[in-house]
This record gives structure tokens, sequence and C-alpha cells, in this order.
């Protein structure tokens, strides 16, 4: 007898466990007495009748069907097995983690902007994260029909509609087109929302959504980058010095030739005139310090008669007039 017994005895385990995966279905099996349920890390095992879920098992571990698993059970709670006879039940177990997922746009959304009349052409990427959250949703909708769901389904699903989004949320929060990294994160929280009523008919949930970057086409991120390149450095003249600079140190303006001489003579005539200029503010004493300006005169320095006319030289002795040529003093 307990040969037999033995022969009729079996696992109930996830036997094609992938990190990649959302749910598998163990069905088409007849659990005999004797079975063992069979629980790992970061799983759970869903018993299921007829489409309707009669118990959940979340703790790991090995448990035998006949006493810890069955006394359980909703409706089958009062099964007995029979000689030969066993209980066709399907388990549904569910990966518990949280999955992350790398996005990125399919094609270039065309955004609309005062700048370009056709509209700015952005790529996009990032990851979003989601995991399972309504056992009984997810068998209605999905697992009464399949097997076993991959993360890959979840993808597909996410970036049909993902290209839409990103063009209804750059446009309503995307004040600066040139500057969008800015907006990421009021961005990626719009999305976020908008996701999570796309897949939560599915039983899952959008734990979070992040932009990673934004990408521009070659044309406009050059001129991004030349135009904070003129705002970094301030003005043009200083410009002209750091790509004269540029030219030289990566070999675009090189040899004896006048492109080289004029370029040398340039860096020469500007460092100069910058120290020059270094040099006299230097010299040039604080305005604390400067001395006084001379005082004007006073109107009675301005009035003071001489004590020799002007016209013959005679002594005047403070007298209105010359008392020799008549000379007004």
């Amino acid at each position: 007898m307990g040969f037999f017994k033995n022969q009729f005895a079996n696992v109930v385990e996830w036997e094609e466990f992938r990190d990649d995966m959302i749910f598998w279905k163990w069905s088409n099996h007849e659990v005999k007495k004797g079975s063992k349920l069979i629980i790992r890390s970061g799983q759970d095992a869903i018993f299921v009748n007829n489409g309707k879920i009669e118990g959940i098992f979340e703790d790991e571990g090995e448990f035998s069907i006949d006493s810890d698993i069955i006394p359980f059970l909703s409706t089958l709670k009062g099964f007995k097995f029979g000689f030969n006879s066993g209980m066709r039940v399907e388990v549904l177990f569910v990966n518990t983690k949280e999955f992350t997922v790398k996005w990125g746009t399919q094609n270039p959304i065309l955004i609309p902007t005062p700048q370009l009349p056709g509209g700015m052409p952005i790529r996009a990427n990032g990851t979003f994260n989601f995991k399972v959250n309504d056992y009984v949703t997810l068998i209605d909708k999905i697992a009464g029909m399949r097997n076993s769901y991959l993360v890959e389904d979840i993808k597909i699903r996410i970036t049909s509609v993902l290209d839409q989004l990103l063009m209804k949320w750059i446009s309503r929060e995307g004040k600066d087109m040139f500057n969008l990294q800015a907006n990421a994160s009021d961005i990626a929280k719009g999305i976020r929302e908008d996701l999570d009523m796309q897949i939560m008919d599915n039983g899952m949930t959008i734990t979070g959504f992040q932009v990673m970057s934004f990408n521009y086409p070659k044309e406009i991120q050059d001129m991004i980058t030349k135009t904070a390149s003129h705002e970094m450095i301030g003005n043009l003249q200083k410009y002209q010095q750091v790509s004269m600079t540029d030219g030289i140190s990566s070999g675009k303006v090189q040899g004896g030739g006048a492109a080289s001489d004029m370029a040398g003579m340039m860096m020469g005539m500007n460092m100069a005139n910058e120290m020059m200029k270094n040099i006299n503010q230097n010299q040039k004493p604080p305005a604390d310090k400067q001395q006084p300006a001379p005082a004007a005169p006073s109107s009675a320095e301005e009035h003071k008669k001489p004590n020799f006319c002007p016209n013959c030289g005679s002594k005047t002795e403070g007298a209105n007039f010359c008392p020799n040529c008549g000379q007004k003093l």
C-alpha cells in the first residue's frame, strides 16, 4: 500500500520560475493525497476552482496538501481523498516582487512649439516600476485565459500609449521646450497617474515612473549647447578666445601657416590687453584713499588787490587805482 501511495503523491510548485514572469499557472494536474505545496520567497500561491479563488497562501515553505491546505480552502475544506481519487484544482503562482522596466520612445514625438511650425521632434527614455496588487482582477481579466504572463506583455501595453502620454504632459508641463529636463519630475508624475489607469484593470499598479533624459535632434542640441556656452562665458570676446584656444589644442589650427600665425597674434594681443587692464586696475588707488581735490578759492581771495601796479610797476599800497598811472586795480 505504501508503494502505491507514493506513486500518487506529487509536488505542487512553480516549475518554470523566471524573474521576468509575472505569474505561472499549475494546471491540468490532479492533486493527490500526500501531495506537497512548495512556496518560495517572492511567491504567493492561489488555489482556484472553477474560476473562483479558494485560498491565498503567502508564507514561504513546504506544506502538506492534506493537513495544511485543504482545511483552509473556502469551499473545498470538507474534501476527503479516496483510495484512488484526487482533487483537480488550479494553482496560480504569482511573482510578488516589484518589476523595473526600461522604456524609450518608438519614434520622435512632435511637440508643438512657436519656434518650429512643424513641431519639435523629441525622444525620451527612462524606467517604470509595477507590481501585482489585485489577485481577483488578475484572475478575472488575464489568468483565466492564460497560463503565464510576462513583463514583456506589460511593456508592450505601456509603450503603445506612452508616446501620446508624453506629448500630453510635455505640452502641459514643459514651459521651456529647450530645457525639458527641468520639468521632468512633473511630467513623470502625470504620466505615472495615466499609466496606472491603463493597467489597473489587469490587477496591477504603476509604483514608479522616471524620465532619465530628453533627446533633441542634433541641430537643436548643437544650438542649445552653443547658447549655453555663450551664457557661461559671458561675452563674445571671451568666446572667441576660448574657441581659438580649443582650435589650437585640438589641432584644427596648427602648423606655421597664416592661420596659425594670425591665431597666435590675436591670442597675444588679447592676453596683453587683459594684462594691461589688470595692471591699471591694480595701480589705481581705491576711491576712499584718493587725494581730495583742491578747494575752490574764496570770494575774498578772488578780489584781493595787488601790491604793485600791473601797468607801471608802482607800489599801490591797497589802493583801487594806481597812484602813478591811474590803472584800475
